[in-house]
């Protein structure tokens, strides 16, 4: 696999570079050295110390062999591997995760596609598969249709969703993708705790064009903000900078359009496809 430029947060991967440094060094061998004796490159034993790569069942089995830890590296590969999806996932989006589950109030904005909470299992599949193995494209998609379950517990958040115009016109994939997806914005819509605007395309220049964001809010707890680039996301918990993403949240909602005129072109939309 083509190593990361940063480490992955996955424990299990965390583990196995730990314990490869660990015996490496205990042995008093180089990476070099160690490369030499296994049959593979110094860059990936760095790569793997670092982190910043995931080791084949067979790298794990040479160094099992090689220093008798009795399957200690096949192990830790078993886990790599049952949390593959984990591991796939960008930094910090971990963090996001666990908190969403725990949010009573969801504010999202999104300028370029639908949020995960509303994505269909086919247009899941068509935004996550690019870089990765089918395989990890469907532990991905499986575990995003688990997250959603937020918005079918007993007392789900209360949800307010801005989406750009771009975002419904767009056709990823095909036309029947996109039907399927924007009968299921049509049907969230309809949800008592979620309310769902657009933005129209003739809004022309407004506040919400430097990107996506999403605000919880909890109960018992400061709200926070997550923010995601093209490598990794973040978790703002600073409580001025979160009044200045609600204040901008304002700001975009003031361009959108109504609930009711917003689902109105949803279903222009879908009749277009």
């Amino acid at each position: 696999m083509v190593a990361r430029r940063d480490p992955y947060e996955s424990p299990a991967i965390r583990a196995f570079a730990a314990e490869l440094e660990a015996w490496r060094c205990d042995a008093g061998l180089s990476k070099v050295e160690l490369a030499e004796t296994l049959g593979y490159t110094p860059q990936l034993i760095g790569q793997l110390e670092a982190g910043k790569n995931i080791p084949s069942k067979k790298f794990a089995e040479d160094t099992d062999t090689y220093f008798k830890t009795n399957g200690l590296y096949v192990r830790l590969w078993k886990l790599i591997n049952d949390t593959r999806h984990l591991a796939a996932l960008p930094p910090g989006f971990s963090d996001y995760v666990a908190r969403e589950s725990e949010a009573s109030m969801m504010h999202v904005f999104e300028p370029n596609m639908v949020k995960g909470l509303f994505q269909t299992p086919e247009y899941a599949y068509e935004v996550l598969r690019s870089g990765r193995t089918e395989e990890e494209t469907e532990q991905l998609v499986a575990k995003r249709m688990e997250r959603q379950e937020t918005l079918r517990r007993p007392a789900p958040p209360r949800v307010v969703a801005i989406l750009d115009e771009g975002v419904i016109r767009r056709v990823i994939s095909d036309p029947q993708v996109m039907r399927g997806q924007i009968c299921r914005l049509i049907e969230e819509a309809g949800q008592p705790h979620v309310t769902l605007q657009i933005v129209p395309s003739s809004a022309g220049a407004y506040p919400g064009l430097m990107g996506a964001f999403t605000i919880l809010g909890f109960d018992d707890t400061p709200d926070l903000v997550y923010t995601e680039g093209h490598v990794g996301g973040q978790v703002i918990a600073d409580g001025a900078t979160v009044r200045e993403y609600a204040l901008r949240y304002d700001l975009i909602r003031g361009a959108a359009m109504s609930a009711d005129e917003s689902l109105k072109l949803l279903h222009e939309v879908l009749e277009s496809l």
